[in-house]
């Protein structure tokens, strides 16, 4: 695969382009993401379908720019695709030879399961979850894809979306005949027999729009949409206001940026009807979707479509790009899974806490690549903002705040107050820093030495050939956690 690849998705309300560089094999980050709001869709579902030529004209004039900038990165491939519109416009060759001719650019058009696929594929290898069905609002359509055990079972596609309620309906002012028309779709989902999961993975402008509201409502101490997770139930209100709002003043006064005041209310309808309908609460804010399926699609191709066990692109993307040492970095690793489970029995911390420990441990150092004195604040503000993808939001936050309490001194309850709802309790969370602090210590003359470590009640021993008077002496003023006593031998 090429190292630099642009997938570009032409759907009917919104080009968007987005540019990947890979790092290793399977690792990859975002360099570039652009979008334009062309409506090629615009006017075609009250001309039976067919694309009308303003706004074929400025799809054409946004996908030039977008292979402008494409070159300008060096992307070395060009993935287009495009979805419901073209899809359904009896006129689609005309756009297409266009494109081909003059832009020398060929645009796949995939069918409306292919691009519920592309979406399942992009969350279920990019959000910790095994267990969910994919709602993805378009212009157009709406796409499911359901989830169970970590593969996608079946996938469908809807002709509901936000452009097409909103000329068929919305300007009409038939609000029941819109809500009539998405139920009578949506028994294509329930005639499919498959149970229904409780879990709604939410994709598209819409969904992310609506959760940017609630999380400015409900005051959430992590800016990220990515992963965040809410309770249908309890946001319901919001949702029904904004469906019944009278002006794009009211919209703005809620938070609602200028460029989704023309489909925010058809998408909220349609998304609010589709969970009451299937009685789903939990719902799951995906930043991927159409794009980044295609992207995975290419880049695990050899690999049954998922990555290796227990691998994280965002782990190790950023160990890429950002580690000192990639020896010490999994030194820091393996030795930090040692001191995890020879204090299991005074921690008695669940083996996720393992797992961030141990990430912790390998990403400690990369902030040290901007600054070294403020290594760690810049170590928490990556990975607050740069593991992107397959963390919950209590994960990546838990990561951060391990690194940023590695210090001999343990986390008071006013430290962690910002992000407390996202946190293990103090007690857990002066455990999982005291156990970094002792880590980094161990091996801060880089000698990456082999220690044997022991707990006899509530003493940890700690031996080894040779240990460097550094290294005692430093240990020694670490702050230990309550009922524990240390020794090195």
């Amino acid at each position: 695969m090429a190292k630099i690849t642009t997938i570009i998705d032409i759907g009917s309300n919104s080009m968007r382009m987005v540019v990947f560089q890979k790092s290793s094999r399977f690792a990859f980050h975002l360099i570039n993401e652009t979008k334009n709001r062309v409506k090629i869709s615009e006017g075609c579902y009250e001309n039976d379908g067919n694309l009308q030529p303003l706004p074929m004209q400025r799809a054409f004039e946004s996908l030039k720019s977008f292979l402008k900038i494409s070159q300008a990165l060096k992307s070395r491939k060009i993935i287009c695709v495009a979805t419901s519109a073209l899809r359904d416009a009896p006129n689609a060759s005309v756009f297409l030879s266009k494109v081909k001719n003059e832009l020398n650019l060929n645009i796949k058009v995939i069918e409306g399961t292919k691009e519920a696929f592309y979406g399942g594929m992009a969350a279920v290898n990019l959000l910790h979850q095994n267990e969910f069905l994919t709602v993805d609002i378009g212009g157009g359509s709406t796409e499911f894809s359901f989830v169970k055990e970590g593969k996608i079972i079946d996938c469908i596609s809807l002709k509901v979306g936000t452009v097409r309620l909103k000329e068929l309906f919305f300007s009409k002012n038939d609000i029941e005949g819109a809500k009539r028309y998405i139920l009578k779709e949506l028994n294509s989902i329930t005639d499919l027999n498959n149970e229904i999961p409780k879990t709604v993975v939410g994709i598209g402008g819409t969904i992310r729009a609506l959760s940017k509201l609630i999380i400015q409502d409900s005051n959430y101490p992590l800016d990220v949409i990515h992963g965040f997770t809410y309770n249908y139930e309890k946001h319901k209100t919001l949702f029904q206001k904004i469906i019944h709002v009278n002006s794009c003043d009211d919209l703005k006064d809620m938070g609602v940026k200028k460029e989704r005041f023309d489909t925010i209310q058809e998408g909220t309808f349609i998304f609010d009807t589709i969970l009451d309908a299937l009685e789903i609460n939990r719902v799951i804010t995906s930043g991927v979707g159409v794009r980044e399926g295609v992207f995975l699609s290419d880049l695990l191709r050899s690999s049954n479509g998922r990555f290796p066990t227990n691998f994280n692109a965002s782990v190790r993307s950023l160990l890429d790009r950002f580690e000192l040492d990639s020896k010490q970095s999994a030194y820091f690793g393996n030795n930090a899974g040692k001191i995890f489970d020879v204090l299991k029995p005074l921690h008695n911390l669940e083996d996720k806490y393992r797992t961030l420990f141990v990430i912790a441990s390998k990403l400690h150092s990369i902030g040290s690549t901007l600054n070294f004195y403020k290594s760690n604040d810049n170590t928490f503000d990556f990975i607050l903002n740069g593991l992107n993808y397959d963390f919950l939001h209590t994960s990546r936050v838990t990561v951060a705040h391990i690194i940023k309490f590695s210090k001999k001194t343990l986390p008071k309850y006013k430290d962690i107050l910002a992000f407390e709802e996202l946190l293990p309790p103090l007690e857990d969370l002066q455990w999982l820093s005291f156990m970094i602090s002792l880590n980094l210590n161990l091996n801060q003359d880089f000698s990456r030495t082999h220690y044997a470590y022991t707990l006899e009640e509530n003493v940890l021993s700690i031996q080894a050939d040779e240990i460097s008077y550094l290294i005692k002496s430093t240990t020694d003023k670490i702050e230990l956690p309550q009922n524990l006593e240390l020794k090195i031998l």
